[in-house]
């Protein structure tokens, strides 16, 4: 047992009662959390763990590098778009590719769909049941959920008594059937739930209406893509042609096409803004103490920025989303961030299953390795194949552990809106100012779990009006007579360099998104992704510094050790997404490294 404080400003004390969360549900990929609790159930010690190993890097080695959008693109089941982005604008940047303005445009919808989307299914599908109770929701009168529903969002229809009497039998009926589904192995019977029976009705009716309407908004990415998930992409633009005189799916984009993705833009937006903002906001007044709580590692956010408003310049000034990095929670300075110097981003694995060459401590992500090393360490309890507990003194997670200068950074909404709002960006501004006056709270509630939570359904809203923005520009460029989608001018690979390499970045989702290249001639030399959840997920350094998601679960109280509810709510505020490979085979069968799991 021991006492130790980290350099990023925690004190760690791993004695007390070990609590373990594994898996952790409700997420993309394989996640453990353990965490000390003190006598008072008070987390004083948390450790995060990847438990499964992705491996892309290793796959795409040796491969063409305009096919290695469609192999990232498998790296996650739920960001898939957004992979493939970040890929096409890798070899584009290595091999100086310019794409055309109405590619820009389509590129946008498909990325900003993928925002309203996956924050909208996290809220309700991923998120909710943390904060709203479906059993208590029984208990409710649906006349005076009716009244609530009309009073926290008046311009939803569906609003009557009768319709809320409706969707409380069906609760009722699946509950009394036994097989709960989503609702099985919840907390119902914990105190930290707060909602009254009403609200609980309200929230979960809109759960349901929620998953009736996301089906919705993918119907844009499969128009433009071909298909979803895991829609097309091209090196030099996008697949889809223009052809406003064309007649059905066949012969690119036509007037019916393109008139349809108009009327789901209307739609999304409609949804968010009288659905989902409306439910946030009534969630958060009962929980406004969680506006103090889980909050962000060291005070240190970072974004890259995205959504370029004009083709090929992807300076900050031209990036709709902010980019920059704020240290210390110093709102009064933004750095610039270059994802090209080694000295600003490097990832390190003293606790991680990977191995570096004797003596390197950090390598930035073009001189990156993926070389797996798999072991327990001395005070792990358990089996290789039945972990029992964590040893966070040694290796301990299939995570690595990306530092910019050196500081472990959050990622995400709420680091894009924190960064926002530090640089003064109107629409942001306008956005957490309402929400802080409507909840009447502070500019520092917005550091911590519940903030988290907002700013992702801010974004949402936000997202949703640039769909609409960059859609009336692509109608306006193709009423001037511009159709052109691709520039295949240097798709030959004998136009390219005997060597290049590049970097691609988005902010997905979940955050800041990159994807560093090599190529050597004609052929991926090498690759490395630095995802979203690589930031927020990573162990700890070797100064010994914890990542965003162990620092949000300092010093939360928990109400029962043995239903910690409280976790997830953290832990799910930050949509994490751990997906991966277990098995790598080289080109001819080889079998490269095999990682067994129970």
């Amino acid at each position: 047992m021991s006492v130790s404080k980290t350099p990023n400003g925690f004190e760690l004390d791993d004695s007390g009662r070990r609590v373990v969360v594994d898996p952790v549900t409700r997420i993309e990929g394989h996640m453990r959390c353990e965490v000390n609790v003190d006598q008072d159930n008070i987390i004083r010690n948390a450790v995060s763990t990847g438990t499964m190993w992705r491996g892309l890097e290793v796959i795409l080695k040796g491969r063409d590098p305009r096919d290695a959008w469609a192999f990232t693109q498998r790296i996650c089941g739920v960001c898939t778009g957004t992979h493939a982005l970040t890929s096409v604008r890798a070899v584009e940047n290595a091999l100086g590719i310019q794409i055309p303005e109405n590619a820009n445009s389509i590129r946008n919808i498909m990325q900003l769909t993928l925002q309203a989307h996956d924050h909208l299914v996290h809220f309700y599908h991923l998120h909710a049941l943390d904060w709203v109770n479906p059993v208590n929701a029984l208990k409710a009168d649906p006349k005076a959920t009716s009244e609530l529903q009309k009073q926290a969002s008046p311009h939803h229809p569906k609003s009557s008594p009768g319709y809320f009497r409706d969707v409380q039998n069906r609760i009722k009926r699946f509950i009394e059937s036994g097989q709960l589904g989503p609702f099985k192995n919840g907390y119902w019977t914990n105190p930290a739930y707060l909602l009254p029976p009403e609200a609980d009705l309200m929230a979960v009716t809109h759960y349901l209406e929620a998953l009736d309407f996301q089906k919705e908004i993918m119907k844009i990415r499969a128009i433009l893509g071909g298909k979803d998930p895991h829609p097309n992409w091209l090196v030099g633009g996008v697949p889809c042609p223009i052809n406003v005189d064309g007649v059905g799916s066949v012969g690119g984009l036509n007037m019916v096409n393109l008139n349809q993705i108009s009327g789901i833009i209307d739609q999304t937006k409609t949804f968010i803004d009288n659905v989902y903002i409306p439910d946030l906001l009534a969630v958060a007044r009962f929980y406004k103490g969680w506006l103090y709580g889980g909050g962000i590692s060291g005070m240190n956010v970072l974004s890259y920025g995205d959504i370029p408003d004009h083709a090929n310049d992807y300076s900050a000034g031209n990036l709709m989303m902010p980019r920059g990095a704020i240290i210390d929670g110093n709102l009064k300075q933004v750095h610039e961030v270059d994802l090209t110097d080694p000295d600003e981003i490097q990832e390190q694995v003293p606790h991680s299953w990977y191995s570096y060459p004797d003596g390197v401590t950090g390598l930035h992500p073009w001189d990156g390795i993926t070389e797996p090393h798999y072991a327990l360490g001395a005070k792990a309890k358990g089996s290789r194949t039945h972990i029992e507990q964590i040893d966070e003194t040694a290796k301990y997670s299939w995570i690595k552990a990306p530092r910019w200068r050196g500081h472990a950074m959050e990622v995400g909404p709420l680091a894009r809106y924190v960064i926002g709002y530090a640089q003064g960006d109107k629409e942001i501004t306008e956005q957490i100012d309402f929400v802080l006056k409507t909840l009447d709270v502070p500019v520092t509630a917005l550091f911590s779990t519940l903030g988290r939570t907002a700013a992702r359904g801010l974004e949402a809203a936000w997202a949703a009006d640039k769909m609409r923005y960059f859609m009336d520009k692509l109608l306006a460029n193709i009423k001037a007579g511009d159709s052109a989608t691709a520039n295949v001018a240097n798709w030959d690979p004998s136009t390219w360099p005997k060597e290049a390499k590049g970097v691609g970045f988005t902010e997905a989702p979940r955050g800041a998104l990159g994807h560093w290249i090599r190529i050597k001639d004609t052929r991926i030399d090498n690759y490395q992704c630095v995802v979203p959840t690589t930031w927020n997920g990573s162990p700890r350094d070797a100064e010994g510094n914890i990542g965003a998601f162990e620092a949000s679960l300092m010093n939360t109280k928990v109400e029962r050790a043995d239903e910690p509810v409280e976790i997830l709510r953290t832990l799910h505020s930050f949509d994490p997404c751990l997906a991966c490979s277990t098995h790598v085979m080289s080109e001819d069968g080889e079998e490269l490294t095999k990682v067994k799991v129970r």
